[in-house]
C-alpha cells in the first residue's frame, strides 16, 4: 500500500481513524469534520456571502461537551507536523488541552498546558481515559469535583446544542464553582446566548446536587419573562417569578427583578429569607445597577453573600465609580462582538454616516430671534449636543425622518427599525415626522410607526409584537432609553442614532439591538444610520477590548479602589422619566445634508470608508501583487472558482463588483483584471467568439463537438463556474445528448473528458 499515492481522505480512512479507534475511542466520542463556526458574513452593498467555516478533521471528547483533543490530518506528502500550527490555533479557540497532527506515519502531540511536543507511533495514541486522567492531574480535579464536571448538559431531541463558546463558558464556570469559587463574571456579546448559557450552568449544578435554591436576577420584566418562557421552560414545575415583593419558599428556582427585592420605602423583601437561603445567584445584565457599590441592587447581593454569584454581561462596566471586576473578579471567559461576527454567529454591520449642515457647522441665531413660543433665544452657537436638548429645529427632525424613509424605500420598508432619540419628547416628534413621510403605510396600519418609551403604556404594550420575528407591526419604533438593553429584536435591520452617546457601555448595548443573525429570515446584516457621529466610538480601542478597571489616583500617585457615590451628589438625568427642561424651538431654520458616506465592516473588524472598487482593488493586489502572479494561479489549475472564493473571503464580492461596474456580461476573470490591473475587459460572448474564430472546435466531431458547443453556451450564460464540475452533464441540455457515461466515452473516458474541459478553459482565456 503506497501512502504517497493516497489523498488526505484515504490517509484518514486507512491509518488515522483506525489508530484512534484502536486506542479505545468509541464512534460516539469521535466527530469527523467538526465545523465549529458558521463562516463570517461578508457584506458589500446589498450583496452577502458566507465565508469559510472553521473545521477540525477530528474532535475527540471524553463525553459529550467535554472535548479533550483535536487531530489535524495531512496526506503523506506532508511531514507529520505540518498540520500542527492550525491544530494549535483551533485548540486555543476551542479551549482544548491536547492537539495532534498526523500524516499517516504517526502522530505529533502538543500539550497545550505544558507547551511540550512529542512524536508517537500510530499504536501509541492515548485512550480517552489516559487523556482524561492527564487533564484531571493538570487541573487538580478531585473525585468530588469530577462528579460535578461530568454531569451531562440538558438536551431534548430537536432542541439546540451549545455552540463552542457557550460550552467553554459553561464548563469553565461549573469547574470553577466545583472548586469553590464564589464570584464569577462571564462577558458575552449581545446575541450570543447568555440566558441559554446560564440555563445549562444551572442545570448541571442542580443535577450535581451542589446548588439547590437559585435566584435569577434581572432589571427588566421582558428579560425575566423571555427566560422563563423559553430557555428555562423545563424548570416550570419548580420555578416562580417574585411578584408584589412576596417570596414563596416552596420553589427551587426564583426569577425576580431587583426592584421586587429592594424597596426604597423601607420594606426589603429579600429579608424575608435568611441570608444563606440561596445557594446560587445569577445576575443578568450585571453591567447595570449591580455594579454600583452603594446601589440597592448591590444590597441584595451583599445580603446573600454566602451564595455563589455569577454576573453575566455584554458590556462590563469599569469606571472610578462603577466596577463589575472589583466585585465579581476578572472574567472567567470573554466572547466578544468581533469574535461573534468573525465566526458568523452575529450579524455584521455597515454604517451610513450623514452630516447635516447645522450639525457640522453649528447654528447661531440672529440677535433678538424669538422661538415659536415667543421666547428670545440665547445668543450663542448651538451644536450637536444642544439639538433637541436645548434647541429644537423642526426641519432637522424632518430631514432625519426623510433620510430614514429614503433608506427604507431603497431597501425594505418593512425592515424592523429602531430610532434612538435624545429624550421622550424628541422620540414623539420623530414619530410624528416619520408618520408624515410614510402616510401610505400608516393609513394601512397606524401601528407601522410607534413610540415605545417608558412613559407610554400604548407603546410599551406593542413591544412584544415589535420583537416578534413573525409580526409585521410595529415596524419602525422611536425611543430614548427604554430599548437600549434587554430587547431581543432578532430581525432588527436598521438602527438610527439621533442621540448623543458618550458612554461606551450604552453604545455597545444600542449596537447589540441589531447583532442577531437570522439568515433564514433574510436578516444577514444590519445598518447603522448615524446622525450624531456616535459611530466614532467604533474606533475606540475599548469598543471590543478587554475591560480594565479605571482607578482614581490619590496625592502620592497610588491607585485607590472605586469610591462610592455620595448620596448628596447629583444623579444623572434619566431621559425615560419626566424631566422638565426649558427648550427653544424654531420652525423657520432650514437644514441641508452636506455629506453621506457608507462604511463597511472588514475581516479585521474595522470600518472602511473607501469605495468598494478601491477596496476590492487593494484586496486583490494584496493577494496577487502583479498580473503575472494572478495569471499564473488562474491558468495552473482547473478550479477557477477556488480563486474566486478565496477573493470573496477577503471581501471582494464579484456580484457587487459587477453591479458597480455596470457590465454584468463581463467575465469574472476580466472583471478582476480590469479592476486590479487596468486591463481592457471582454464580455463572455466576446471570449466565446474568439474561441470559434480560432477554429478550436474543428478538432471535435459528432457528439463530442455538440458537447463542446453546449459547454461554450453554458459558459456564455452562467460563467466559468459550471464548467468545473462533471455534474453539469446531468442537467439540460447535456442530458438530452446522452448519459454522462456515454458523453465521457466520446472523449475516451472520464480523464479524456476532463482534459477536454481543461483545454476549453485554456482556449477561453488564451
Amino acid at each position: 500500500m503506497n501512502k504517497r499515492k493516497m489523498n488526505e481522505e484515504d490517509i484518514k480512512f486507512q491509518f488515522i481513524t483506525p489508530a484512534i479507534e484502536n486506542a479505545g475511542w468509541k464512534k460516539s466520542q469521535i466527530k469527523l469534520e467538526y465545523s465549529f463556526t458558521d463562516g463570517r458574513v461578508i457584506v458589500q452593498g446589498e450583496s452577502t456571502k458566507r465565508g469559510k467555516q472553521k473545521r477540525a478533521d477530528y474532535l475527540l471528547s471524553y463525553q459529550n461537551n467535554l472535548p479533550l483533543a483535536i487531530v489535524e490530518a495531512k496526506d503523506n506528502h506532508h511531514s507529520i507536523g505540518d498540520g500542527m500550527q492550525q491544530c494549535i490555533a483551533y485548540s486555543e479557540i476551542l479551549d482544548i488541552p491536547f492537539a495532534y497532527s498526523s500524516n499517516g506515519d504517526g502522530f505529533l502531540e502538543h500539550d497545550m498546558n505544558k507547551g511540550t511536543e512529542i512524536e508517537i507511533s500510530l499504536s501509541e495514541f492515548p485512550s480517552p481515559q489516559d487523556l482524561w486522567n492527564r487533564y484531571k492531574k493538570i487541573n487538580q480535579i478531585s473525585p468530588k469535583e469530577e462528579e460535578v464536571i461530568t454531569k451531562p448538559y440538558y438536551f431534548q431531541i430537536g432542541e439546540k446544542t451549545p455552540r463552542y463558546y457557550q460550552r467553554i463558558a459553561i464548563n469553565r464556570t461549573v469547574e470553577a464553582i466545583s472548586k469553590g469559587k464564589k464570584r464569577i463574571l462571564l462577558v458575552m456579546a449581545t446575541g450570543t446566548g447568555k440566558t441559554y448559557t446560564a440555563f445549562q450552568i444551572i442545570h448541571k449544578l442542580k443535577n450535581a446536587g451542589i446548588k439547590k435554591r437559585i435566584l435569577y436576577l434581572a432589571d427588566r420584566n421582558i428579560l425575566i419573562d423571555q427566560a422563563m418562557q423559553q430557555e428555562f421552560k423545563s424548570f416550570e414545575k419548580v420555578m416562580t417569578k417574585v411578584s408584589n415583593r412576596k417570596m414563596d419558599s416552596s420553589y427551587e428556582l426564583f426569577f425576580s427583578l431587583y426592584q421586587q427585592l429592594a424597596d426604597n420605602n423601607g420594606k426589603k423583601a429579600y429579608m424575608d429569607f435568611k441570608p444563606e437561603f440561596f445557594d446560587l445567584i445569577v445576575v443578568d445584565e450585571c453591567h447595570r445597577g449591580s455594579a454600583k457599590e452603594d446601589s440597592l441592587w448591590r444590597e441584595v447581593l451583599e445580603y446573600f453573600r454566602s451564595a455563589t454569584q455569577i454576573g453575566m454581561t455584554a458590556t462590563p462596566k469599569e469606571t472610578k465609580y462603577v466596577s463589575n471586576i472589583s466585585y465579581f473578579g476578572e472574567p472567567i471567559y470573554t466572547y466578544s462582538l468581533k469574535e461573534g461576527i468573525a465566526d458568523g454567529f452575529l450579524a455584521p454591520y455597515k454604517v451610513v454616516r450623514i452630516g447635516l449642515d447645522k450639525d457640522l457647522n453649528g447654528y447661531r441665531p440672529e440677535k433678538g430671534k424669538l422661538d415659536i413660543y415667543g421666547n428670545e433665544i440665547e445668543d450663542r452657537v448651538y451644536n450637536l449636543k444642544d439639538f433637541d436638548r436645548e434647541l429644537i429645529i423642526d426641519d432637522r427632525t424632518k430631514k432625519v425622518a426623510e433620510k430614514v424613509t429614503e433608506f427604507l424605500k431603497k431597501t425594505d420598508r418593512f425592515s424592523k427599525s429602531i430610532i434612538f432619540c435624545v429624550d421622550i419628547e424628541h422620540a414623539e416628534r420623530m414619530r410624528q415626522a416619520l408618520v408624515n413621510e410614510n402616510t401610505d403605510l400608516c393609513a394601512e396600519n397606524p401601528k407601522y410607526i410607534m413610540r415605545i418609551t417608558g412613559d407610554n403604556k400604548e407603546g410599551k404594550a406593542q413591544l412584544d409584537y415589535f420583537i416578534d420575528a413573525y409580526e409585521k407591526y410595529p415596524t419602525i419604533v422611536t425611543t430614548s432609553k427604554l430599548m437600549n438593553t434587554g430587547v431581543d429584536c432578532k430581525t432588527c435591520k436598521l438602527i438610527v442614532l439621533d442621540n448623543n452617546i458618550n458612554s461606551m457601555t450604552e453604545f455597545k448595548q444600542i449596537i447589540g439591538r441589531g447583532t442577531r443573525l437570522r439568515w433564514e429570515d433574510g436578516k444577514k446584516f444590519f445598518t447603522i444610520m448615524d446622525f450624531r457621529n456616535s459611530s466614532r466610538l467604533f474606533a475606540d480601542p475599548d469598543f471590543d477590548g478587554e475591560p480594565i478597571i479605571q482607578y482614581e489616583v490619590d496625592g502620592d500617585n497610588s491607585p485607590v479602589p472605586p469610591k462610592k457615590i455620595k448620596k448628596t451628589e447629583k444623579a444623572p438625568i434619566n431621559d425615560d422619566k419626566n424631566y422638565i427642561r426649558k427648550k427653544f424651538r424654531v420652525n423657520d431654520v432650514f437644514v441641508e445634508v452636506l455629506s453621506e458616506n457608507v462604511q463597511y465592516y472588514d475581516e479585521e473588524g474595522k470600518l472602511i470608508i473607501e469605495s468598494f472598487i478601491d477596496f476590492s482593488k487593494k484586496n486583490i493586489l494584496e493577494e496577487y501583487a502583479t498580473l503575472d502572479n494572478f495569471l499564473q494561479d488562474w491558468n495552473k489549475d482547473m478550479k477557477k472558482m477556488a480563486i474566486i472564493n478565496e477573493l470573496e473571503e477577503r471581501g471582494v464580492l464579484l456580484e457587487e463588483l459587477h453591479n458597480e461596474s455596470g457590465n454584468k456580461e463581463m467575465d469574472d476573470f476580466d472583471l478582476i483584471c480590469h479592476i486590479a490591473f487596468d486591463k481592457k475587459p471582454l464580455t463572455r460572448a466576446e471570449r466565446v467568439n474568439n474561441v470559434k474564430k480560432r477554429d478550436y472546435l474543428s478538432k471535435y466531431e459528432g457528439l463530442a463537438r455538440d458537447v463542446i458547443y453546449a459547454l461554450l453556451d453554458k459558459y456564455m450564460t452562467d460563467g466559468i463556474g459550471d464548467l468545473e464540475s462533471t455534474e453539469i452533464l446531468d442537467n439540460s441540455p447535456f442530458n438530452k445528448l446522452g448519459s454522462p457515461m456515454k458523453i465521457a466515452k466520446e472523449f475516451g473516458g472520464k480523464d479524456g473528458l476532463l482534459n477536454a474541459i481543461k483545454g476549453l478553459q485554456d482556449e477561453i482565456y488564451a
